[in-house]
């Protein structure tokens, strides 16, 4: 799939301020500095549409991005921050919630993952609480380009094991490096079939 024009639609704090919601949509969380702002920039083929930043954070709000008048791309506040007081940080929670529960139109969640870290406690627990709430998911792991080959595949060997001591079948992962570009084709041909679906309902 080839991307064409990217337009920005809005920043909302709430549900209730997000857009119509005629287009499937695919909304991309993770950690504070996980790599987000980068995977999206990869995606879409442009250096600033999601703004990077050393300061975990960043996104305070649920973004909306119209791709080729087809479908959202949504970039989600990160959980996990590091300089931020407890009652903001749990004012970001209920609304990502309350949005990923309530929209309609979500087709896929993108959870994004360093893999260079451990499986970490609130990482799990997201992708727990998603899939209990039959959330559509995907895992995707970022910045692949800073481990081996060994230490990559060690990594995802620990991530399986620790997963499939919930889930029968684990969601579809990918691996992604906005470095040498990896996994750029894969998630593009895995949202482009889901336009297909959604369109079919």
């Amino acid at each position: 799939m080839d991307i064409g024009q990217v337009q920005f639609i809005c920043s909302s704090p709430d549900l209730t301020s997000c857009p119509d919601s005629q287009y499937p949509e695919y909304a991309f969380a993770g950690r504070s500095n996980v790599g987000k702002s980068s995977l999206l920039n990869l995606l879409v083929g442009q250096k600033n549409l999601a703004k990077t930043s050393s300061t975990p954070g960043k996104t305070k709000l649920i973004n909306h991005f119209l791709v080729d008048e087809s479908w959202y791309l949504v970039d989600l506040p990160g959980y996990g921050y590091a300089k931020t007081g407890k009652r903001t940080l749990d004012a970001f929670s209920g609304f990502t919630i309350d949005y990923l529960l309530k929209r309609e139109n979500l087709s896929c969640l993108f959870i994004l993952l360093d893999p260079r870290h451990a499986p970490l406690k609130n990482d799990l627990a997201f992708i727990s609480w998603a899939g209990e709430n039959q959330i559509p998911l995907a895992l995707v792991f970022t910045k692949t380009d800073k481990l081996s080959n060994d230490g990559l595949n060690s990594s995802l060997n620990q991530y399986k094991k620790t997963l499939l001591e919930d889930w029968e079948e684990l969601p579809p992962v990918f691996l992604t490096s906005a470095v040498d570009h990896k996994g750029k084709d894969e998630l593009l041909i895995f949202i482009s079939k889901s336009n297909k679906s959604f369109h079919k309902k």
